[in-house]
């Protein structure tokens, strides 16, 4: 009577333990799946280049001038590139991107044989650059370029080998310090400033052409592409003291 009263005790034990997995189960395929807020995810990993000389200017110039030409609707168009809107920048105050995108784009484009016009035109299509630049103020963490632990972690693995091995434990660097060489041309620091580029081929009313292209600049390059978003310093009061004797 015993053995039977245990037999049934652990009986009704195990079936409650299922009825508790089949509902934790359960819960678990209603619940597992929702939130209260949308979850936090990030997007495939990407590469975006940095603008930080004058020849990444060229590079880009070329390629708008390729891209423009391969369009049947201004291919033979007469083409005259506007000028910058705000006439008061001079030289020395910033502004220097679009001055010198417009000069480049202009050989580039007269160079693969396009009609260009120094005055607009009646029939000329007018060529329109714009540049935007984006400050993030709040970023959270951003993905280091790919391979840096491991280039890290190899790089101090190496450096222990001649504690046990050579004779001189400042050699075990130069593996490391070789493979440093190798892949850091290909890193930079991702930044919080960010330009748009577009370039618009404008007919009337009619957009013929429009290509934007984004890159990272330089925080202290901001004035070359967006004067008026650069800061300017407080101006100190003067106080003038007059004798009243």
């Amino acid at each position: 009577m015993r053995i039977c009263f245990n037999s049934f005790a652990t009986h009704s034990l195990l079936r409650l333990a299922g009825i508790g997995l089949v509902g934790a189960m359960l819960s678990g395929c209603f619940y597992a799946n929702t939130s209260q807020a949308p979850i936090a995810t990030t997007y495939p990993y990407s590469e975006q280049q940095r603008m930080q000389a004058a020849h990444h200017w060229e590079v880009l110039a070329r390629h708008e001038a390729s891209s423009i030409l391969q369009r049947e609707r201004v291919r033979f168009r007469d083409l005259h590139i506007t000028e910058s809107d705000n006439q008061a920048l001079h030289f020395y105050s910033g502004g220097e991107f679009e001055r010198g995108f417009r000069t480049l784009l202009t050989s580039e484009l007269v160079s693969r044989g396009a009609n260009l016009t120094t005055v607009p035109t009646p029939n000329a299509a007018n060529i329109h650059i714009s540049v935007d630049v984006v400050e993030h103020r709040d970023r959270g963490f951003v993905r280091p370029p790919t391979g840096a632990f491991t280039a890290l972690a190899t790089g101090i693995a190496v450096a222990t080998i001649p504690i046990n091995r050579w004779a001189e434990p400042s050699l075990g660097l130069i593996p490391a310090a070789i493979g440093a060489d190798i892949v850091s041309g290909s890193w930079t620091h991702t930044g919080n400033e960010e330009v748009i580029i577009t370039t618009q081929i404008i007919d009337g009313e009619r957009i013929l052409y429009s290509s934007s292209n984004i890159y990272y600049i330089n925080a202290g390059d901001r004035r070359q592409y967006a004067p008026h978003r650069v800061p300017r310093a407080p101006v100190t009061p003067t106080v003038s003291i007059t004798d009243t004797w």
